[in-house]
């Protein structure tokens, strides 16, 4: 039955990921946190994993479909991810460590994204202007610092990899989209190898992998497919009521560790 339920909540979290660009993750997690079958490791496991699959697929259609992509901006920013990455689930694993209840770091992971979801609305309203940056190192820096947040956050990418590449480098949302999938791919790529090679694997059930890999490929095609027929605009919408309904859910979900 919890199979079911998380091939919907998937499929509908990916659809709306790949459109905005955050990756499914940032509905995904809280959601999962919400209904609360799995300890905070095991649905940060299955986050990685359907978003993982996500940015796979809505990459390879968003290319074939003729979006344009500047592979060397992608492969710097991809770099700082897979760093960023690594050291994110290293972080992640050592608090689990410290807090084997869960309960503190699933409250970690709740302020810090709504630290990053407070931040993201904010430059959705336009209150700060945009740099057009062009340093290598401040590529990779970016990338480190988005690959950490979505490797130890669980969510995949979240509203702060569109926000900070628009911001940082001036890139339209639509394009900052396709950079934040391509980001989230090599930041949960990165994840789930360090976790098969690092972390018992007896924690998982790998049968649910039936309802997620599945779902998370039906939502990447969907939301590739609406990205490429709706208006910067309407992502901009889309990106603002994510953040809201996520907002919501991490404040209430951080109310009731209380």
């Amino acid at each position: 039955m919890i199979g079911i339920v998380y091939f919907i909540i998937i499929i509908m979290a990916n659809t709306i990921g790949a459109i905005s660009g955050m990756g499914g993750g940032v509905l995904i997690k809280p959601i999962f946190d919400l209904i609360h079958v799995h300890s905070v490791s095991v649905i940060s496991f299955y986050s990685s994993v359907a978003v993982l699959t996500m940015s796979i697929v809505s990459t390879y259609k968003q290319i074939k479909s003729g979006m344009k992509v500047n592979w060397l901006f992608a492969i710097q920013i991809s770099v700082g991810a897979v760093i960023g990455g690594l050291f994110g689930n290293i972080v992640f694993e050592k608090i689990l460590a410290s807090f084997p209840e869960g309960r503190e770091v699933q409250l970690v992971q709740i302020i810090l994204t709504i630290i990053t979801l407070i931040f993201s609305f904010m430059y959705s309203k336009n209150i700060w202007k945009n740099y057009s940056f062009d340093s290598f190192v401040l590529k990779i820096v970016t990338g480190l610092i988005l690959g950490f947040l979505a490797s130890l956050l669980g969510i995949g990418g979240g509203p702060i990899n569109v926000a900070l590449l628009m911001l940082i480098f001036d890139i339209p949302i639509k394009q900052a989209t396709i950079y934040s999938i391509i980001t989230i791919f090599f930041s949960q790529f990165t994840k789930v190898v360090t976790i098969f090679v690092m972390v018992d694997l007896n924690r998982y059930d790998f049968t649910m992998f039936y309802y997620i890999i599945p779902a998370a490929i039906i939502g990447g095609l969907l939301g590739s497919y609406i990205s490429r027929k709706v208006s910067d605009h309407r992502v901009n919408q889309v990106y603002q009521f994510v953040i809201i309904l996520v907002l919501i859910i991490n404040i209430y979900n951080g109310w009731t560790i209380f």
